[in-house]
C-alpha cells in the first residue's frame, strides 16, 4: 500500500481510475479543474489508458461521456455547477434514456462564491433532473462514492451526480492506495431505437420507469447506505438532533468532537441526500424534539422533510439564506439554537475576535487585478480610448477584470457577451439610435460559446465591434489547451482549429488580428472596425487581439526595464486609467514609480503616459 497527502479533486481522480473508469470528458471550471489532469498522471502512474479529453463546452463533455456508457464502458464528466447549465439539455433526457456501463457526473459547487457567477445547488438540479446524487464531505469519502456511484449507475442504468464543494475539492487528505489491476471492456451497442431514438409516446413511458428506479434507490438509501448515516443508539428521545452532509458534516462532527458532544447531540448525515430516505429522516425526525438542518448551499433536506414544525433551518431563518457556511458561521448557528431551546451552547467562538481586529485596522481594499503584463489590459485600454460612450459586454474569465479599467458593463454567461451586444444592438436601432457597442469575449470562452451567438448576430444584422481576447490557453481555470492550440488533455497532438476561419465561418466579413502591446495598431484597426460598424454595408467587425499569456508562456515575457523620469507631473493617469500593479505612486517623491519585481517589461505603460515621462533604461 502507498499512502499520499492528496489533493480533493485527485481523491476523485484515484476513484474513477480505481473504479475502471476508461472514458473521461470534461470542460475547464474552478474548483473542478484539477480532476482530469490528475486522471492523467494517475494513469500513467498505474498503466491505466483511459481516453481522456477537454470538450468544448459541458454539453459537448456529457453527450460524449453518455455515448461511450451506452456501449458498456464507465465513464465520467466533470464540470463546475454552472457548466451542469449548459449541459442541462443533456442530463433530462439521459436520466430518461437511462444507461448501461455507469456514468458518473462530477458537477463542483462552489458556496460563497468564491470563483463563480452563482452559489447554485447542484443538488436541486439532481432534484429537476431525476438524478441521484452523492454529497461527499472530505477527499476520501468523494473518492468512495465515485466507485459507489459507477455502481449504483450501473446496478440502475442511471446517471449519478457527485457533488463536491470547493472545501472538498481543494482540501487535502492522507489517502492509502495499492495496485489498481482492470481490465478495459469492449465496446459493444445494441441498438434499440424504441430507447435510444425514443419519442414522445415512449418518453412518457421512460418516465414512469425513472420514477420506479428513483424508488428503488430511495429504499437504497434508507437502509443506511454509506453515506447516509446516524449515530443514534438505544431508544432514547433527545431534545435535539442534526440533520446536515457535504462539508457542513464534516465541521458539525469537529465542533461537537471539541466540545465532548457527540453522545448528547445525535447528527444524521445524508451523503446520499436524492433521492430522499424518507424512511430514515423520519426515523431520526421522531427520536429528536427538534432537529437542526444544516446544508450547503440551499434547502433539498429541508424541504423534503414533510414535517417542518420541529426543524430548524434556512425556511425557519435560523441558518444565512446566502453566503458559504464556513466554521464560524455554523458555530454560531448552532449556538444560536441551543441557547432559544434553553440548552448549554457552544463555546464562545474565539475566531471572531481576529476578524474583527482585522476590520478595525481600516486596511486598504485591494480590487482583483490583471496580472502585469497582461495583454487584455492593453486590449482594454484601447477600447476604451476609442470608444469612451460605447456599452462594453463582455463574459466569464480573466478578462472580467476589465471592470476595473471601465471597459466592461455586463457579465452574464459563458458567450452572453455577444448575444448581449446583438439584443443592445437591436434594442437601440428600434429607436433609431446608433448606439457603439463594443463585445470582450477569450478564446477558450468564445470556443465554448461564441460561434452560435455570433452566427445568431449576423443573421440577424447586429452590428457592433467584437474583440477576442486571445491569450493562447484558458488562464482564469489553469492553463488548459484551446482548441487553437492542437494539444489534447493528455499532452498529445490533436486536431488545430483555426479562430480566424470559425469567425469568418460564422459569416464575419471584417477581420484583422493584432498585437494588443501595439497600442497604435491596436487603436487602429478599432478605427477601422467602427467604421465598417457604421458603414450602411458593413456590420459585425472583429478584432482578435493576439499576445500569450505570460503565466502560460514565460518565455514570452521581455527582459526589457523602465523608469518614470523627471518629466512625471503626478498626474496619476497611468495609474488610474492603465492600472498596472507595477505602477505605482512614490508618496515621498510625489510621482509614479515603476516596481521591478512586477514589471514584465511590456513596455506599454511608454505609450500609455501622456507626458512621455516613462523610458526604456
Amino acid at each position: 500500500m502507498n499512502e499520499d497527502i492528496v489533493l480533493g479533486n485527485g481523491a476523485i481522480a484515484l476513484g474513477a481510475i480505481e473504479a475502471g473508469c476508461e472514458i473521461v470528458t470534461g470542460y475547464p471550471g474552478t474548483p473542478s479543474s484539477e480532476i482530469i489532469p490528475e486522471i492523467v498522471k494517475l494513469a500513467k502512474r498505474f498503466g491505466r489508458q483511459p481516453y481522456v479529453e477537454w470538450s468544448t463546452n459541458e454539453k459537448v463533455a456529457l453527450d460524449t461521456a453518455f455515448a461511450a456508457c451506452l456501449t458498456g464502458k464507465r465513464a465520467l464528466c466533470c464540470m463546475k455547477m454552472v457548466g451542469l447549465n449548459v449541459a442541462a439539455d443533456s442530463l433530462m433526457s439521459s436520466a430518461y434514456l437511462g444507461t448501461i456501463g455507469g456514468l458518473v457526473i462530477v458537477s463542483c459547487d462552489d458556496p460563497g462564491p468564491q470563483s463563480s457567477q452563482t452559489e447554485q445547488d447542484t443538488r436541486l438540479i439532481a432534484r429537476a433532473a431525476k438524478v441521484p446524487v452523492l454529497d461527499p464531505s472530505d477527499p476520501q469519502e468523494a473518492r468512495e462514492m465515485v466507485r459507489y456511484g459507477f455502481a449504483l449507475s450501473e446496478e440502475f442504468q442511471v446517471p449519478v451526480i457527485l457533488r463536491p464543494t470547493t472545501r472538498v475539492c481543494h482540501a487535502r487528505q492522507s489517502i492509502s492506495y495499492g495496485e489498481i489491476q482492470h481490465d478495459f471492456r469492449r465496446a459493444l451497442f445494441k441498438k434499440n431505437a424504441q430507447r435510444w431514438a425514443a419519442t414522445p409516446m415512449y418518453r412518457l413511458v421512460q418516465h414512469g420507469e425513472l420514477n420506479r428506479k428513483l424508488k428503488r434507490i430511495a429504499e437504497k438509501f434508507d437502509e443506511a447506505a454509506p453515506s447516509n448515516i446516524h449515530n443514534m443508539e438505544g431508544d432514547e428521545v433527545y431534545p435535539f438532533g442534526i440533520i446536515t452532509g457535504g462539508v457542513p458534516y464534516a465541521v458539525v462532527q469537529d465542533l461537537l468532537f471539541e466540545e465532548g458532544r457527540q453522545q448528547e447531540i445525535p447528527v444524521l448525515k445524508l451523503g446520499a441526500p436524492y433521492p430522499f430516505p424518507e424512511r430514515l429522516a423520519v426515523a431520526f425526525l421522531n427520536r429528536c424534539e427538534k432537529v437542526l438542518v444544516i446544508e450547503d448551499t440551499d434547502t433539498l433536506i429541508e424541504v423534503a422533510l414533510r414535517d417542518r414544525r420541529k426543524v430548524y433551518g434556512r425556511l425557519s431563518g435560523h441558518v444565512p439564506e446566502q453566503g458559504e457556511l464556513v466554521p464560524e458561521v455554523i458555530h454560531q448557528v448552532m449556538s444560536n439554537v441551543l441557547s432559544e431551546m434553553g440548552l448549554r451552547p457552544l463555546r464562545e467562538d474565539t475566531s471572531w475576535e481576529a476578524v474583527e481586529i482585522v476590520k478595525r485596522l481600516d486596511l486598504p481594499v485591494r480590487k482583483p487585478n490583471l496580472c502585469p503584463g497582461c495583454p487584455h489590459r492593453a486590449a482594454f485600454f484601447a477600447i476604451k480610448r476609442m470608444n469612451p460612450k460605447a456599452i462594453f459586454t463582455s463574459d466569464i474569465g480573466c478578462y472580467t477584470l476589465g471592470v476595473n479599467m471601465g471597459a466592461v458593463d455586463t457579465i452574464l454567461d459563458m458567450g452572453a457577451t455577444i448575444t448581449m451586444a446583438a439584443g443592445f444592438y437591436h434594442a437601440f436601432a428600434q429607436d433609431g439610435l446608433q448606439q457603439p457597442i463594443v463585445s470582450t469575449i477569450g478564446d477558450s470562452t468564445f470556443f465554448h460559446s461564441g460561434p452560435a451567438g455570433l452566427i445568431n448576430a449576423v443573421y440577424n444584422r447586429a452590428r457592433f465591434i467584437l474583440v477576442i481576447l486571445d491569450n493562447l490557453t484558458t488562464a482564469m481555470t489553469g492553463m488548459q489547451p484551446t482548441p487553437a492550440l492542437g494539444i489534447r488533455a493528455d499532452g498529445s497532438e490533436g486536431g488545430r482549429i483555426s479562430l480566424e476561419q470559425v469567425v469568418t465561418g460564422c459569416g464575419v466579413t471584417c477581420l484583422e488580428t493584432v498585437d494588443p502591446y501595439n497600442l497604435q495598431e491596436m487603436k487602429s484597426a478599432l478605427r477601422r472596425a467602427k467604421a465598417h460598424v457604421t458603414d450602411p454595408q458593413g456590420g459585425i467587425a472583429a478584432i482578435i487581439a493576439r499576445r500569450p499569456c505570460l503565466i502560460a508562456y514565460r518565455e514570452e515575457g521581455d527582459v526589457r526595464r523602465f523608469r518614470v523620469t523627471d518629466a512625471c507631473e503626478d498626474c496619476s493617469y497611468c495609474i488610474e486609467h492603465f492600472g498596472c500593479p507595477a505602477l505605482i505612486r512614490d508618496e515621498e517623491a510625489g510621482c509614479a514609480t515603476i516596481d521591478d519585481g512586477l514589471c514584465s517589461g511590456c513596455g506599454v505603460c511608454v505609450e500609455v503616459c501622456p507626458k512621455k515621462a516613462i523610458l526604456e533604461i
